[in-house]
């Protein structure tokens, strides 16, 4: 869990940046890298957490975990807060790699309807969400559960994490096309070129164009 120190920072005040450097210097460990954020591992061991410079998706997910607190295949979530411009801190209980075969077959019992209850009962909680977001969400793509985001936690429950999705091609796409829109459809964005999946996967020219596009629609 986040020390005292930690929690009295003002979050919603700093940058996915600033937030990382201040984990760091407080002894947390980067663990990680997805297409959206960066995972710390804290001090102890005990919890991860999930910087990100921008995912509206993961609000979804979130509010999920609130939703179903005491359902075993959820994490516990123990602290979240907005960042500036548009990122997100969240801090989850540690959650290691499944066993591939394991993780395939929780998999495929919630595309084909689980026979475990409380598997069960997340998947119906997630369609709810997913309704919920698709109608007022711009570049929404929904439930997208594989075998990655079955992981297992320390206890050795098995827990699923980050089962929604934006469509990410698409609102890339629109920026190089119109970034206006995406301004006015998205406006707490400003960091929506920070994603590591852009510094990971684009050519130098790529992200040129993108941040071209970007700054030519500011002020």
């Amino acid at each position: 869990m986040l020390s005292d120190a930690l929690l009295d920072l003002p979050w919603p005040s700093i940058t996915h940046r600033e937030a990382t450097a201040e984990l760091v210097l407080a002894g947390w460990t980067p663990c990680g890298v997805g297409d959206w954020a960066t995972g710390l591992r804290s001090p102890d061991g005990l919890w991860v957490a999930r910087v990100c410079p921008f995912d509206p998706a993961y609000a979804a997910f979130l509010d999920l975990c609130r939703r179903r607190p005491d359902n075993p295949y959820l994490p516990r979530v123990a602290f979240d807060t907005p960042l500036d411009g548009g990122g997100t801190l969240a801090v989850l209980e540690f959650l290691a790699p499944l066993e591939p075969a394991r993780a395939e077959q929780v998999a495929r019992q919630w595309r084909e309807g689980a026979a475990d209850p409380a598997l069960d009962e997340v998947r119906q909680a997630a369609a709810a969400v997913d309704t919920e977001y698709r109608a007022r969400m711009p570049w929404w793509d929904g439930i997208d559960l594989n075998t990655g985001n079955v992981r297992l936690a320390l206890d050795g429950r098995v827990a699923v994490i980050d089962v929604f999705c934006m469509d990410g091609a698409s609102l890339y796409a629109q920026i190089l096309k119109d970034a206006g829109v995406v301004r006015e459809q998205l406006p707490d964005s400003r960091h929506i070129l920070d994603i590591p999946y852009i510094a990971r996967e684009s050519t130098p020219e790529e992200i040129r164009a993108l941040h071209d596009a970007w700054t030519a629609t500011t002020g």
